[in-house]
């Protein structure tokens, strides 16, 4: 019983979060800022996978060393 009324409560927090706006994105999108973000967001992700990839081929080096 007290499961289900967690999960209910939950259900109900869930929902009630779920129909507000987002007013930042909002104000964000109307800017034109919004572009920024996601660019920014982009670059950084190219970055850390080009490390990764750069950092793999390290390793494998030193395992083909051995």
């Amino acid at each position: 019983m007290k499961k289900l009324l967690s999960f209910f409560v939950l259900i109900l927090i869930t929902l009630r979060v779920s129909s507000q706006e987002i007013e930042m994105a909002t104000g964000l999108r109307s800017s034109g800022k919004i572009y920024v973000v996601i660019s920014v967001i982009a670059v950084i992700f190219i970055g850390l996978v080009f490390y990764l990839f750069t950092i793999d081929r390290r390793v494998k080096k030193l395992e083909n060393k051995e």
